[in-house]
């Protein structure tokens, strides 16, 4: 029984631990650029887009196009980016085990 409690204890350290962590991913800031800076995305650590900034220059009403898939690219690396954010500061307090019901 000694045990078990012991190993409850540290569930609940391990809880409270991975609960800092997710307030500091949605805190934390990850950016990404494309097309050599012209569009910008900034997300937070959980991969929520915060902001999307666009160079007036690669604003161009003949080619959407472009600017679209710059918006795409910026995008889905900052996402990228917040992933591997998420899964680094885990991994740190789970000691890089997979745990089912833990979203990585």
């Amino acid at each position: 029984m000694r045990d078990m409690s012991k190993m409850l204890k540290q569930v609940q350290k391990l809880q409270a631990e991975m609960a800092r962590v997710q307030a500091e991913l949605a805190e934390a800031r990850v950016e990404s650029t494309a097309g050599g800076g012209a569009v910008r995305a900034v997300a937070n650590g959980h991969g929520e887009l915060q902001s999307l900034t666009i160079s007036p220059a690669v604003v161009d009403p003949g080619d959407l196009g472009l600017l679209q898939d710059l918006v795409i690219a910026a995008v889905n690396e900052v996402q990228r980016k917040a992933r591997a954010l998420t899964e680094e500061r885990m991994k740190a307090v789970t000691g890089g085990l997979h745990l089912p019901g833990i979203g990585l």
